[in-house]
């Protein structure tokens, strides 16, 4: 059976983090988890503090709860940064893990919300020459 991506797909504020508190969630930008559906695949991104990262998400079900998994690649701070995690509903919240590779891993919580204005995408710490 096909998982529904809709209910993941759209912008997701970070509202708690196990070990970052509100001021380093929000340190740049206020912290959040987007989710896209691009061609057949969800992709994403994330930052929070000065951890900014793209995903790879691949959708799964288990024990009748629907669950999105990803790896990411980006930035920790000024160095290149990697990792996983894993994300699905609870009370009306999506809550999950985010592990980086060789460092922390903490829980989080996030609500769905619009997108502030002003605060665009994240931009991808590579640039590409022709």
């Amino acid at each position: 059976m096909a998982i529904n991506d809709a209910a993941f797909i759209g912008y997701w504020k970070i509202i708690d983090m196990e070990v970052w508190g509100p001021d380093d969630i929000d340190l740049v930008v206020p912290g959040f988890l987007e989710f896209e559906r691009v061609d057949d695949h969800v992709m994403g991104q994330f930052q929070f503090g000065t951890v900014v990262g793209w995903l790879d998400c691949r959708l799964r079900e288990v024990g009748g709860e629907s669950f999105v998994e990803w790896s990411w690649e980006g930035q920790n701070d000024n160095d290149p940064g990697c990792g996983r995690g894993w994300a699905k509903f609870e009370n009306g919240k999506l809550v999950g893990r985010l592990y980086l590779y060789r460092g922390d891993d903490s829980a989080f919580q996030a609500r769905k919300e619009f997108r502030p204005s002003g605060t665009g995408r994240a931009r991808r710490g590579r640039t590409r020459r022709g």
